[in-house]
């Protein structure tokens, strides 16, 4: 790709860094080019890159940003939730910056109504540290990290709360305390785990799932998470989701259960027993992603190249997938728990604030989804 800067200016991308962020907006297009204004630490660079779509980009410009890391996604659900009132949240045990500083941007952004569970020496000196302000905020002050999981659910079970919202502490922790028979959380589906995936090479954002609850779901079990993302992508918008049940092959073997049970998954489905969306499987993962590897193979069906959803065989294979995709295919991400009688946001330590805000927006569309049709 060649590269050319306007006279007097430095050389293209100097002082930029791989991690550095970079504030992009839309300033032109035409057939063959796009006008794009970027700008960094409030100071843009302006330089053009020559390729088959000539891009300039220069300094100055619209106020609104392109949101370039989850290509649009945080953005439209953002603009898709503003009209909803927040939710009433607890979140769990934010003894950390990041899980408090999340919980305090959720709140700014109208999302949720956050009740902080843990205890209050600890919130004060965190946000005292980082400059956090919890003025007004309603603290359950607990001893330690079991005690909030535990008080938590108790406030979700009674209604005092709408959702709950993972913080610091170990996600086992957390959902020990809501699948106790005791807190009155328990529906009559069992408790999956979504990851809501978005990234640049594939057309519409998709579901994987299970890939954080579940170890090596049974496959009664693996229905219930079937139904839980069918749901969740509903509530996202898609009317009737198309579901991929994922193996190493896409022809049933024996000596394969998984391939197994995404055979007896689809006849489920074709007895009503599983509702709401389309369902094939095995399919390989290049067959449910790539209508170019099912054309190849032969495979004709109305999910491959084109699934909503992703349901993966075990655990392990789904937290690899996800993982992979979000670290080495730039995915953006957002992390929810169903299946309890109200939504978890679940996100892991490392995730971004992106994905913490957009996991709290999620929940929020599920939260007043389950006003009217309770879980």
């Amino acid at each position: 790709m060649s590269q050319s800067s306007p006279e007097g200016m430095r050389e293209p991308f100097e002082g930029l860094a791989v991690g550095d962020s970079l504030h992009v907006t839309v300033a032109a297009r035409d057939a063959s080019t796009l006008t794009l204004r970027c700008a960094r630490e409030a100071q843009a660079q302006a330089f053009t890159i020559a390729s088959p779509q000539v891009a300039d980009l220069s300094s100055g410009g619209a106020e609104q940003p392109l949101d370039v890391a989850a290509h649009h996604g945080l953005t439209r659900l953002l603009a898709a939730v503003k009209e909803l009132p927040p939710v009433r949240m607890g979140v769990v045990h934010p003894c950390d910056a990041t899980s408090l500083s999340a919980a305090l941007d959720a709140h700014r952004l109208g999302l949720i109504e956050p009740v902080l569970i843990a205890p209050r020496a600890k919130l004060e000196a965190i946000a005292l540290a980082q400059g956090f302000e919890l003025q007004g905020l309603r603290i359950e002050d607990v001893p330690h990290s079991h005690a909030a999981a535990e008080q938590g659910a108790r406030l979700a079970a009674c209604g005092e709360l709408e959702g709950l919202m993972k913080g610091s502490l170990h996600t086992d922790e957390l959902m020990a305390a809501v699948v106790a028979g005791s807190a009155g959380l328990r529906t009559k589906r069992r408790v999956s785990h979504c990851f809501v995936l978005q990234t640049a090479s594939y057309p519409r954002p998709f579901i994987v799932t299970d890939a954080a609850i579940n170890l090596a779901p049974d496959l009664l079990q693996k229905a219930d998470i079937a139904r839980n993302a069918i749901e969740l992508a509903q509530v996202l918008g898609v009317a009737r989701p198309k579901l991929a049940i994922l193996a190493a092959v896409e022809t049933v073997n024996p000596s394969m259960p998984a391939t197994l049970d995404a055979a007896a998954l689809c006849k489920m489905a074709d007895r009503g027993q599983i509702t709401g969306g389309v369902l094939d499987g095995p399919l390989a993962f290049d067959n449910a992603v790539s209508m170019e590897a099912a054309r190849t193979k032969g495979i004709t069906s109305p999910v491959a190249g084109q699934a909503d959803i992703l349901l993966v065989p075990d655990l392990e294979s789904g937290n690899m997938l996800a993982k992979q995709l979000m670290y080495l295919g730039g995915a953006a991400s957002a992390g929810i728990v169903l299946g309890a009688k109200v939504p978890i946001v679940l996100t892991s330590r490392a995730d971004s604030r992106e994905s913490r805000i957009a996991s709290c927006a999620i929940a929020l569309l599920l939260a007043h989804h389950y006003r009217q049709t309770p879980p």
